[in-house]
């Protein structure tokens, strides 16, 4: 079982994808982010498995929860620096977690 202080160790926010594009050199399909986290932390990148779903078209202003104090990770030589979150009713679909209203990006979710 996880606790409270478990969680509390992850820093989640919110932020806003500033670009994406496919990502065809990732071994699952994937596209590449940049997230504007706000002036603490700027813009990040994410490779996210959301090609079921999403276009990176359809991506480019929406706002995101990510996980943004793991390592990064690379990925067929690209840098990963945050983890988006999403729902997974199946092992190949993602749907994005969202805020329900808009709010500054950088704000942490608790």
């Amino acid at each position: 079982m996880a606790t409270v202080d478990d969680f509390l160790t992850l820093d989640i926010r919110v932020g806003t994808v500033v670009a994406a594009e496919p990502f065809p050199e990732a071994r699952k399909p994937a596209i590449k982010l940049r997230i504007d986290f706000g002036p603490a932390l700027g813009v990040k990148r994410s490779s996210a498995q959301l090609t079921v779903h999403y276009t990176p078209e359809q991506l480019v202003g929406r706002q995101v929860v990510a996980v943004v104090n793991f390592p990064s990770r690379r990925i067929a030589g690209f840098e990963s620096d945050v983890l988006v979150l999403g729902a997974m009713p199946t092992e190949r679909e993602v749907i994005l977690l969202c805020v329900d209203r808009a709010v500054d990006d950088g704000t942490r979710i608790g």
